[in-house]
């Protein structure tokens, strides 16, 4: 199920699955906020057609306003569905570790995009996605959002990326991709690790390396695949250890010690378990 924005990079990821002689589907999100969003889905079911390609538009009610990026990539990935494979390339993928950078996030975050059957084009650049597409003499559509500086993303890009390439005097792009990848291996490994620790075993908690704990706790309190920050796991570690008798996490409720275990009572409204 290729996502198909009608880009140059989707397209490409379109044309390249069906070189590859798979069972090909395509999924347009419509989203709906820009003038061109219509052009956009014709296009998508112009380079469908040119593939043979069946291609499904589904419509998103979204609205401007704060955390919009955020809010269609997680419409996108809901409509697209749990199948779906993205065109991200390198270049995604340096911005990704960039911004992940920016917000302060640790190995996971700085791991970026992770590699596998719903990301067959990171090993690419746009560069060669665009020729591609010249190739193949498609007509990909050039989103003009992808300019707009209010997004955090696209002054990284545009901004940031070739400022680094300035000051490094070389491509930092596949710099950054390359440090994407080691971090990465390290993230799988200590996850690894982390998973034979209980995070529920207090005495076992506080006595174990703070990468494992910081992760064993992550992993206990996430919520819908999103773990607590790094404030609230140092809380958690404080009750653990015994220097406070429990603290709050937002989101999740109040996690108390209670003979060598921690317990985590739901906020209102929120079920879980200990």
């Amino acid at each position: 199920m290729c996502a198909l924005s009608a880009g140059p990079d989707s397209s490409a990821l379109l044309a390249l699955a069906v070189a590859a002689r798979l069972d090909v589907r395509a999924v347009h999100v419509h989203h709906g906020l820009r003038n061109h969003a219509d052009h956009d889905a014709d296009a998508a079911a112009r380079i469908a057609a040119h593939f043979g390609v069946d291609l499904c538009v589904e419509h998103a009610a979204l609205g401007d306003g704060p955390n919009l990026e955020a809010r269609a990539r997680t419409v996108r990935h809901r409509l697209v569905g749990a199948q779906g494979i993205w065109g991200h390339t390198a270049d995604d993928q340096a911005e990704t570790l960039l911004l992940a950078l920016m917000r302060g996030s640790g190995a996971t975050g700085l791991s970026a995009i992770e590699p596998g059957p719903a990301h067959p084009l990171l090993a690419l650049r746009r560069t060669e996605t665009h020729a591609l597409c010249a190739d193949l003499g498609l007509s990909p559509v050039t989103d003009a959002s992808n300019a707009d500086p209010r997004f955090r993303r696209n002054r990284v890009r545009n901004e940031l990326i070739p400022l680094l390439d300035a000051i490094a005097e070389r491509d930092i792009t596949s710099l950054l991709v390359r440090s994407a990848g080691l971090l990465g291996d390290d993230d799988a490994f200590l996850d690894e690790l982390a998973g034979a620790l209980d995070p529920t075993d207090a005495k076992a908690l506080s006595a174990a390396p703070r990468p494992l704990a910081r992760r064993a706790i992550r992993r206990w309190l996430s919520v819908d695949g999103y773990p607590p920050d790094a404030e609230a796991v140092q809380r958690v570690l404080a009750v653990a250890s015994g220097d406070v008798v429990a603290c709050e996490v937002t989101g999740v409720g109040r996690i108390s010690r209670s003979a060598q275990r921690l317990r985590r009572e739901p906020q209102a409204g929120t079920e879980t378990g200990a």
